[in-house]
């Protein structure tokens, strides 16, 4: 019995294994495919697209074999031509039946929700437009951009959906419903690895400012978080001027608040070691070069602090000495060698051949307003001339501070030969234009009122036009200004000025009025320094004189013509000098009257201001002295001409509120002198409150006077006293940024004063712009 059991379970066995291998084979054996012959198409539900672009798309011959899955192919690209809502394929035996919902044609498009952001802001992002094909996946891009921009406006929990409403015609109304969400804040900004700089005066170097208990009042700042990159290389900048060449952002963190209302941003920096600048040589191979030429356009020496901003600018100044005589492919290498137990760098400039690559051509794209040859002048290079990397740097940098551009991207590629570059220009427009309407106050005009418009880029040529029309209690002014930066397409600057101002009775018993043009020339003599040369014509008036005034008022009552010619030089090293710490401006100005008109004298003004930053750059120190005088050729001043200070000039005085006057006239008018000095110290420094509020203070002591006449009998035959005496003051000064515009308060206590002067003890000046 055992036997037999397991022969039958053996038989049972193999008999399964042969119906498994027979269904194997079974399932292996290839089917045969079905195949499809169409001889005729018949296309149903297009109404706009022809029956010939769908049949195009399909890609079925007639009468050529086809499998269910080559069909299955057509079905899917007529779907993902984006034409068509939905796409049937149906084969019905020799005719292949196509039928397709076409796509929508897009009536209007509302955006819904928005508030923040008008539809003026948001329509120019779209690229869905009325009266086209409606297409889901452009209109989810178009939501995309919306969101964008809410995000660059600080809510980054915005949300857009995009609908549709359908009307008649195979019409749709397109309409994106947007939530807007909150704002997103930088709540915070800190640091962490800063010694030498507190967090304070860090977050000054920043683009990016934080949001505090106070600022949802006065400001709101919004987080952006394309700015942090930005904000890293102005923090690299900032530490490698002065001299930390090891300065690294090792990272930065964005910490997004619980209630997602806010950001928490820390940037962990390595300050490293301030480094000077040790030994400065200069070397060459190059039997052409004349050292000594070469180390005389030097403008940095030992001890300066190092900085690669300063290496360049030397750097430029030796191969453009190299292009003015003559020799071309001429590079100057820094090599630099550290000295880690003094802390300097040694420089050692190489002048060296460098390669024979010419510049081929620039090609600037993504200008299409500003006109090529705008930016093109910022350029030292033009085809033909050597390839110079370090000059096209520089020209990049020109273009970013035309300020006419949100992006500029300036790159070199290989030309059409191995020794050419073609300099690729790629920018991105920005706006220029701006109309603003301002309230001011001020203790010394009242309340006023004022319309401006600027372009600064007018009609894409580089131009500046300005308008301004102003109006307070007692006066009235209009300006008309033009400015052509490069006339006659060098670095010539052409300016024509049109103005008029009429003040009645402001701080006086008569009127004033004056209406003239001013055309000047301006032109760069040096790195820091620039002069103008310009021709004034203009109708002074003196009007309307009281009988109980001053004589000398009443003898000066009319209207001259003055036309003057005149020069003026500048000289500025605050943002651009050696020492970034640091820096002067000096001012002196010319102007000779007597080209024909009724006045013939030399007015002459001068001014010189200096600032530095001490304790770790958290205190700010400035000086200023200026002065001016008047000398006549022919006759006697007249008050349109003479000098008075403002209020802004000397603190704690009210606007020609020292200098001669005429006590004995009933008026007690002030005359103003031909001559005047003043001298102003002042500190500014926080005052330990959080800097999210805006508010620091100062301390200023200032000095001055005005004095001399011509003329000097006034009332009554009495003789006004013009002599020198020096007044001075002293004071507080608290300055408070806020939304509607930057207040200042001034508190001045007068020390030195002279009986008939009239004192000030508090100002305040705000301004506001919407």
């Amino acid at each position: 019995m055992s036997s037999r059991a397991e022969n039958a379970s053996i038989w049972r066995g193999a008999v399964a294994a042969l119906l498994a291998l027979a269904l194997i084979a079974l399932l292996a054996w290839p089917v045969a495919a079905q195949n499809f012959r169409f001889n005729q198409f018949d296309v149903q539900g297009n109404q706009r697209i022809e029956a010939s672009t769908i049949l195009t798309y399909a890609n079925i011959n007639p009468g050529e074999a086809v499998s269910a899955g080559q069909v299955n192919d057509a079905q899917q690209r007529l779907q993902q031509s984006g034409l068509f809502e939905s796409v049937e394929v149906v084969p019905r035996g020799s005719t292949l039946v196509i039928i397709v919902q076409e796509y929508p044609t897009i009536n209007r498009i509302n955006i819904e929700g928005n508030r923040r952001l008008n539809d003026d802001d948001l329509l120019p992002l779209l690229t869905s437009q009325p009266r086209r094909v409606y297409s889901p996946s452009v209109a989810e891009q178009d939501a995309a951009a919306i969101t964008d921009a809410y995000r660059q406006a600080g809510r980054l929990t915005a949300t857009v959906s995009p609908q549709i409403i359908r009307r008649s015609d195979n019409r749709v109304d397109l309409v994106f419903e947007v939530t807007e969400g909150r704002v997103v804040e930088t709540e915070r900004i800190a640091f962490v690895g800063n010694r030498e700089f507190s967090d304070r005066r860090l977050r000054r170097v920043l683009e990016s400012t934080q949001a505090g208990l106070f600022r949802a009042i006065i400001r709101r700042d919004s987080f952006v978080a394309d700015r942090i990159a930005f904000d890293q290389q102005l923090l690299t900048d900032f530490y490698r001027d002065r001299g930390y060449v090891d300065f690294e952002v090792l990272s930065v963190t964005s910490e997004l608040a619980r209630g997602r209302d806010a950001y928490f941003i820390t940037f962990n920096i390595r300050e490293g070691q301030s480094f000077d600048i040790g030994e400065i040589t200069v070397v060459s191979d190059l039997p052409e070069i004349d050292i000594d030429e070469y180390r005389d356009v030097i403008r940095i020496s030992s001890g300066n602090t190092y900085s690669p901003r300063l290496i360049d600018n030397t750097i430029s100044r030796m191969e453009n000495l190299a292009t003015r005589q003559g020799l071309r492919f001429i590079r100057v290498e820094p090599r630099i060698t550290r000295n880690d137990a003094d802390l300097t760098l040694d420089v050692e400039f190489a002048v060296v051949r460098g390669e024979r690559v010419f510049v081929e051509r620039i090609d600037i794209e993504g200008n299409a307003t500003t006109l090529d040859r705008v930016v093109r002048r910022q350029f030292d290079t033009v085809e033909g001339d050597p390839f110079d990397p370090r000059a096209i740097r520089q020209a990049s940098e020109r273009i970013r501070a035309l300020a006419y551009f949100s992006d500029v991207q300036v790159e070199g590629r290989q030309g059409t030969s191995p020794d050419s570059v073609i300099v690729d220009v790629d920018v991105e427009e920005q706006p220029t234009g701006s109309l603003g309407f301002s309230v001011s106050f001020s203790s010394d005009v009242g309340t006023g009122l004022a319309v401006s418009f600027a372009e600064q880029n007018f009609l894409g040529r580089g131009q500046a036009v300005e308008f301004s029309f102003s109006t307070a209690q007692d006066s009235r002014a209009f300006n008309f200004g033009f400015v052509e930066p490069a006339f006659l397409r060098r670095d010539l600057s052409f300016g024509l000025d049109v103005f008029y101002n009429e003040t009645n009775q402001e701080n006086a018993a008569f009127d004033t009025e004056n209406v003239g043009l001013r055309t000047s020339l301006g032109f760069p003599i040096s790195e820091y320094g620039r002069m103008s040369v310009f021709y004034r014509i203009s109708e002074d008036s003196v009007l309307n004189v009281p009988a109980n005034s001053s004589p000398i008022l009443q003898r000066e009552e009319g209207s001259r013509v003055t036309s003057s010619l005149g020069y003026g030089f500048s000289y500025d090293t605050r943002n651009t000098g050696l020492n970034p710490n640091a820096g002067v401006l000096l001012r002196f100005n010319q102007e000779l009257a007597g080209l024909g008109g009724d006045s013939e004298y030399i007015r002459t003004t001068a001014l010189a201001s200096a600032e530095r930053g001490i304790a770790r750059e958290e205190v700010t120190l400035r000086a200023t002295i200026e002065g001016g005088a008047l000398e006549m050729l022919d006759g006697n001043s007249r008050f349109t001409d003479r000098f008075f200070l403002s209020s802004r000039q000397m603190r704690g005085f009210e606007p020609r509120g020292l200098g001669p006057r005429d006590t004995n006239a009933v008026n007690n008018d002030a005359l103003g002198g031909n001559y005047f000095a003043v001298a102003r110290f002042e500190a500014a420094f926080p005052l330990g409150l959080p800097d999210e509020y805006g508010i620091s203070g100062g301390v200023f002591y200032d000095i001055g006077t005005v004095w001399g006449l011509d003329d000097v009998v006034g009332a009554g035959g009495a003789i006004v006293d013009d002599d020198i005496h020096f007044r001075s003051s002293v004071g507080f000064s608290i300055f408070w940024d806020t939304a509607i515009g930057p207040l200042r308060f001034n508190f001045s206590r007068a020390l030195e004063t002279q009986p008939y002067d009239q004192t000030r003890e508090f100002d305040l000046t705000i301004e506001a712009r919407f």
